[in-house]
């Protein structure tokens, strides 16, 4: 309403007097202008900020994959040595995750583009002209870009917040898929000593008021914090949207504040992801190579040749006495040395199927 007023004043001169209800607000209430300006400034966010940034850290995952495709190292189930996968296998899981979670964004779009602009006080349409929510979707498509059309029910627009909370929830989605890729990039930085120590990231500021020489990845600490805010704002946004009581929803503020929040911290975050810590870490081969070599896991290749049990054994024997696991092998079985160096090669065992 104080839009209303101010356009009013502003459309006004000597010889035109425009009324801010009669005039300015003819054919449309603030409750569907808001509904349809939540949807709308978040479809622009997602189309002009959140989408690109995403985009652009798939494809700087993707650029160091290929980068680093030749490089094995140990793999991880339940933070234990498992068996090994190439560096640029991992960061595809990333990129696919990414993948996947901008096409659900880009399904949640289809509903966002729905507005509520035509259906008035409770949806009805009463007092706006019957081409008015057609022509207006139109005129708003034109100018954004966006294919935007009226909702298909004004009852449910007005009610409801349904497209919002899909789109939250999307956004919590994509907030899951930032903390691992932030969390992952923290465990493979630890140290640098004391930890895996499998990358170095970008040192951007001192780490410590007290510690000299200290750096913390920064960079995916803000982005896991970035991802937990979205994660409760969605709890938010959800509640809110349970709060459609007849034909109005009231807490239309909080979802849009929420809505729009989330998106600018994934958007930023994901930009700083990519720009800040995938483009610039350095690998640290030499810290993924011993324990690769060392690693116990690997006798998973000889499950087929000498049986589960006996390959156990040799696992056991390999940890306990801290010793290679093809010299160990090689004490307690049939098979060359030759035979065992093809078996146990970690970069073969990063191709799957079933050693022969």
């Amino acid at each position: 309403m104080n839009v209303n007023e101010v356009i009013s004043r502003l459309a006004s001169h000597d010889d035109l007097q425009v009324g801010p209800n009669d005039h300015v607000n003819m054919g449309q209430s603030s409750n569907d202008v808001i509904p349809t300006a939540i949807h709308l400034s978040a479809a622009l966010e997602v189309t002009t900020r959140l989408r690109p940034a995403l985009v652009h850290l798939r494809a700087t995952i993707d650029e160091r994959a290929l980068e680093l495709d030749g490089v094995v190292k140990t793999g991880r189930t339940h933070l234990m040595d498992a068996m090994p996968l190439r560096l640029s296998q991992e960061l595809g899981g990333w990129s696919s995750q990414l993948g996947q979670a901008i096409e659900r964004l880009d399904s949640a779009m289809l509903r966002l583009c729905r507005l509520a602009q035509g259906g008035t006080a409770v949806g009805t349409g009463i007092n706006a002209h019957p081409e008015f929510a057609e022509r207006m979707a139109r005129e708003l498509s034109e100018q954004t870009g966006l294919s935007l059309r009226p909702n298909d029910s004004f009852f449910a627009s007005l009610a409801s917040q349904d497209g919002a909370v899909e789109l939250s929830g999307q956004l919590k989605g994509l907030a899951c898929v930032v903390m691992k890729i932030a969390n992952d990039l923290r465990w493979m930085n630890s140290g640098p000593l004391a930890g895996l120590g499998e990358i170095e990231l970008e040192a951007l500021q001192p780490g410590s008021s007290i510690m000299p020489g200290k750096v913390n990845p920064v960079i995916p600490e803000s982005a896991a914090q970035a991802a937990a805010q979205v994660i409760g704002l969605d709890a938010a946004v959800t509640v809110a949207g349970q709060s459609g009581n007849f034909q109005l929803n009231v807490m239309l503020p909080l979802v849009a504040h929420n809505l729009l929040t989330s998106i600018t911290l994934m958007s930023n975050s994901a930009r700083l992801l990519a720009d800040r810590a995938i483009a610039t870490f350095k690998v640290r081969e030499a810290n993924m190579a011993e324990p690769l070599a060392r690693n116990p896991i690997l006798v998973t290749a000889l499950n087929g040749v000498i049986g589960y049990d006996a390959a156990a054994a040799v696992a056991k024997e390999a940890y306990k006495a801290g010793r290679p696991i093809i010299d160990v092998a090689e004490d307690q079985t049939d098979l060359s040395r030759d035979e065992l160096e093809r078996l146990l090669d970690p970069a073969s065992l990063t191709r799957g199927g079933i050693p022969e």
